[in-house]
């Protein structure tokens, strides 16, 4: 079991089955007066947060199967190749086309693709999904910001990009199908609402279990990552509206080795210190 490292001083934001839920110094606070997508996209959200805590009576931490992804009506989108790791991977998977990850891991503009509208979304304990049309796929474990309608990077999460690395190694254009289908994203289990990104030392760490044993596990630091937060955003952001926010999921540099595939049943366990565990396992399409 991975665990993450706790922190004081900090608020989270959860989405559960009865309403949103804030936690700041280990003390719960039920959200009764307002949805999630206007929290999400309320400008002082830090202040209302801190009212809730101050004149709202206390309640129970949330119950595992209470928990929900913390999305409402929010697009997920995903950038990639931001780490070395990562663009490694992702040439040695695309023979004919590898120069072009090993260009984009340097250029000015970031590799920025849509990645999930919230019902392809799953929350903490919920099934992500293989493709069944894929024989090579992975949990690419990451950094997801959460940005407001006004553009404001405001807090974080831990996403799960879930990919065909078999169907984007064959063609740059199969991308989507790669990346997008149902159950494709892990997201949760909470937000870190921050003003900050997560400090450069901070922990990322992987752990798939087939059959009660290990299958894989890896770890990696924020600090690996080529691109800052700012700047992903801000090309996320160019010629694009919000209007309901959206997160961005970074990138990742845990890739597990070309021999390894994840199955039926395994479970998939990403950390990152101040935020959580995000558990998720994995089911597939019958043929």
């Amino acid at each position: 079991m991975i665990e993450p490292v706790a922190q004081e001083g900090i608020t989270r934001l959860y989405m559960c089955t009865d309403g949103p839920l804030v936690e700041t110094d280990g003390g719960f606070f039920a959200i009764r007066d307002a949805g999630w997508d206007a929290l999400f996209n309320d400008p002082a959200l830090g202040e209302r947060l801190m009212q809730y805590t101050r004149n709202a009576p206390e309640t129970e931490p949330p119950r595992p199967e209470d928990l929900l992804a913390p999305i409402g009506r929010q697009e997920v989108w995903a950038a990639g190749v931001t780490y070395w790791r990562s663009r490694t991977a992702r040439m040695a998977e695309s023979e004919e086309t590898a120069d072009a990850y090993d260009r984009v891991y340097t250029a000015a503009r970031p590799e920025i693709f849509f990645k999930a509208t919230p019902h392809r979304v799953a929350g903490p304990g919920q099934a992500v999904r293989i493709r069944r049309d894929t024989r090579w796929s992975v949990p690419e474990p990451e950094l997801a910001v959460a940005v407001n309608a006004a553009g404001k990077a405001f807090g974080y999460a831990i996403g799960n990009d879930m990919s065909a690395r078999d169907i984007e190694g064959e063609n740059p254009l199969y991308l989507p199908q790669a990346k997008v289908y149902d159950q494709c994203c892990g997201l949760g289990p909470c937000i870190l609402v921050s003003g900050e990104p997560p400090d450069p030392d901070t922990s990322i760490r992987l752990v798939v279990e087939r059959s009660g044993a290990v299958a894989f596990e890896g770890a990696t630091t924020l600090s690996k990552l080529r691109r800052s937060i700012e700047e992903l955003v801000s090309w996320l952001l160019l010629d694009n509206s919000f209007p309901n926010g959206c997160f961005l999921l970074t990138g990742t540099a845990i890739v597990p080795p070309d021999d390894f595939t994840l199955a039926p049943g395994d479970r998939i366990r990403i950390a990152i210190d101040s935020i959580g565990v995000l558990e998720n396992y994995v089911v597939q399409h019958a043929a």
